[in-house]
């Protein structure tokens, strides 16, 4: 009960209008429904009905994010949320918007010597050949700012670059290609200044899409990862430099490859992770006990002292 009244009433925000919006809304179910069992004073918010003023006439003390995607975790939303003196969940303003930007996250992961595949930017009237000859085959063609693997393509040839390119494109304006990286999958979250256990993931198929994400029951989560102890160790001290390279607070996930001559490769950072029955944060908690409705309890506990506060 004192806890419940520290927090006082909470608004859990999902849905929203982006490509990803389907797993928000399940993990925003998720997470509403542990916040209850807690006896907190909480509702559930979709800013895709009422927009900020419906948000606003709610007169919430805190927020807790769990949208994805642009429009939720891509720093626009923060921004608002403290406009509106609202303490929310998860990284600010500045985080928010460089790990919803690929692209960027790179640069920034270049500039202080993080290792990260190269990559470069596509448009309609590219050099097919050229963007070969700099990255090698196999390559993967994202759109920049899409989560989920949504429009992710692996080219294996020439002759399907320009229809990967055209995938991406429905998805956003700023598509790039990315050196592949052939090797084992592993995903490190964190949470506050905790580093938790890495999970590596497994695909039947060999691609971790949107349908091996979300969908299928036949994806493998090895936990504990395989790792000795020392190149766990290194993975999870790259991950925490990773998040905090580009602002990252609260919690979230870092996507790492590792090669067939064991060296480690940042993908991408997730600043507002999903909370879904196959999502891998809630697995890398259980793994170190930690349930899911006190991992929720933990997240929604860094805005009582956060930056945002």
């Amino acid at each position: 009960m004192t806890q419940a009244r520290e927090f006082g009433r909470v608004v859990v925000l999902f849905g929203g209008d982006s490509a990803e919006r389907e797993v928000s809304l399940k993990s925003g179910a998720a997470v509403l429904a542990a916040l209850e069992r807690a006896g907190l004073d909480v509702m559930g918010y979709d800013p895709a009905g009422g927009g900020l003023a419906g948000l606003e006439a709610l007169n919430p003390d805190r927020a807790f994010i769990a949208l994805h995607g642009r429009g939720g975790e891509d720093g626009a939303l923060q921004g608002a949320l403290e406009l509106l003196r609202i303490p929310y969940t998860g990284s600010g303003v500045l985080a928010s918007a460089l790990g919803m930007d690929k692209q960027r996250t790179k640069q920034v992961w270049q500039a202080v010597g993080l290792p990260t595949p190269e990559a470069v930017m596509l448009a309609a009237d590219s050099n097919w050949d050229e963007v070969i000859a700099s990255l090698g085959l196999p390559l993967i063609v994202k759109p920049v700012h899409e989560g989920s693997t949504l429009g992710i393509s692996i080219v294996e040839c020439r002759a399907s670059l320009e229809a990967a390119y055209r995938d991406a494109a429905r998805y956003d304006a700023r598509v790039m290609a990315e050196r592949f990286i052939v090797g084992e999958e592993y995903t490190v979250s964190l949470l506050g200044d905790r580093v938790l256990p890495a999970i590596r993931v497994e695909v039947p198929g060999g691609f971790y899409d949107y349908d091996a994400k979300y969908i299928s029951n036949d994806t493998l989560y090895h936990l504990p990862c395989g790792l000795d102890a020392r190149a766990e160790a290194e993975l999870g001290e790259l991950c925490r430099e990773a998040f905090e390279a580009i602002g990252g607070e609260g919690w979230g996930r870092v996507d790492v490859m590792r090669d067939a001559g064991g060296r480690f490769w940042l993908i991408e950072v997730n600043t507002s992770p999903g909370m879904t029955d196959h999502s891998l944060v809630p697995q890398a908690a259980a793994h170190v006990g930690i349930d899911f409705d006190t991992l929720v309890l933990c997240i929604l506990g860094t805005t009582l002292e956060s930056h945002q506060a």
